[in-house]
Formats: C-alpha cells, sequence, structure tokens
C-alpha cells in the first residue's frame, strides 16, 4: 500500500471524528461564547482533514 493512501485515509479518519466530536460538543452547548469557538474551530478543521484525506486518497494512483 501507498503511503501517501495511508496518509490519506489517516486523515479522512481524523476529519471523520472531528465532524463527529463537532455534533457532540453541539448538542451538548449551553450557547456560550466558547462553545460556538469551539464548534468553529473543530468543524473547520474536521472539514479540512476530511476534504483533504478524500482528495489525497482518489488523486493517488497505485503502484503495484
Amino acid at each position: 500500500m501507498n503511503i501517501k493512501r495511508l496518509f490519506g485515509a489517516l486523515l479522512t479518519i481524523l476529519g471523520f471524528a472531528g465532524l463527529i466530536y463537532t455534533a457532540f460538543v453541539f448538542t451538548s452547548t449551553s450557547g456560550s461564547e466558547r462553545d460556538v469557538k469551539s464548534l468553529i474551530i473543530y468543524g473547520i478543521l474536521g472539514i479540512v482533514f476530511f476534504i483533504a484525506g478524500i482528495g489525497l486518497v482518489k488523486t493517488t494512483k497505485d503502484e503495484s
């Protein structure tokens, strides 16, 4: 397995975990400023990691 493809899969999993954590924080927030900041930070990082991982897996060719 290619290292780039493995790194892409890792980024995808981290992004997915970040998005799930964002959903968890969203459901348990009271609406304070700190909660909103963490929602934005974890959500953006989750989306960036997820998109980067999917793009890396999709564009890396298998060389066997």
